[in-house]
């Protein structure tokens, strides 16, 4: 039942857009550490204690699948979406960027 399945989801730290405690963590280090970007895949993965394949292999597929992070020729950066799905503000640097 869903009643069986939101409980399932609440004991992984799943939230309502699929995300685990490792998804929300790579969007926050991008949005507290570098602004939300754009920040290169080695200090991504330096920041977060991560192998940079793990990070581009693991990590951010469902992230950029779902459209909450995007890769740029001058680094990954959390969309509108990760940031209003974290309750953050965002930066006045990427709204023109985002828009």
């Amino acid at each position: 039942t869903d009643e069986i399945l939101a409980r399932a989801l609440s004991m992984m730290e799943v939230d309502e857009a699929g995300l685990d405690a490792s998804d929300r963590r790579l969007l926050r280090v991008i949005i507290d550490k570098f602004g939300g970007g754009p920040v290169g895949i080695e200090t991504v993965a330096a920041a977060l204690s991560e192998d940079i394949g793990t990070v581009e292999e693991v990590l951010e597929p469902y992230l950029m699948q779902i459209g909450f992070l995007k890769r740029t020729p001058r680094g990954r950066v959390v969309t509108s979406q990760g940031f209003k799905h974290l309750g953050k503000t965002i930066p006045k640097h990427l709204q023109e960027e985002l828009f």
